[in-house]
């Protein structure tokens, strides 16, 4: 998995710098103002999977989903504290395919 930088915002806009999704999935550090932008350039849907540690009451906190449209694009988050993988790295997410989908981690 790929540690994604966040890119700021500035108030006069910006124009994001896109990498390819990595293969088995990408990592953006926790921040209650980041999103990440995914771009799905391929010829079919592509979900995007955001990965949630921990347990609730003994089950298994669900994993959150997120179906990106072919040729579609989708921003996701903002990226709490309780979504960080055990490693401490930051919040996972994964893709159902990554060929033709690029993604930009974005904060405002």
């Amino acid at each position: 998995m790929a540690l994604l930088a966040y890119q700021p915002i500035p108030i006069q806009g910006l124009n994001p710098t896109y990498v390819a999704a990595a293969a088995g999935g990408d990592t953006v550090p926790m921040n209650t103002r980041g999103f990440l932008h995914v771009k799905n350039g391929s010829g079919a849907a592509v979900t995007v999977t955001v990965v949630i540690p921990g347990n609730s009451y003994g089950q298994p906190i669900p994993d959150v989903p997120v179906a990106i449209a072919a040729g579609g694009a989708q921003f996701i988050g903002p990226f709490s504290s309780d979504m960080v993988n055990a490693t401490l790295t930051g919040v996972d997410v994964t893709y159902s395919a990554s060929a033709s989908v690029t993604v930009a981690a974005v904060t405002i």
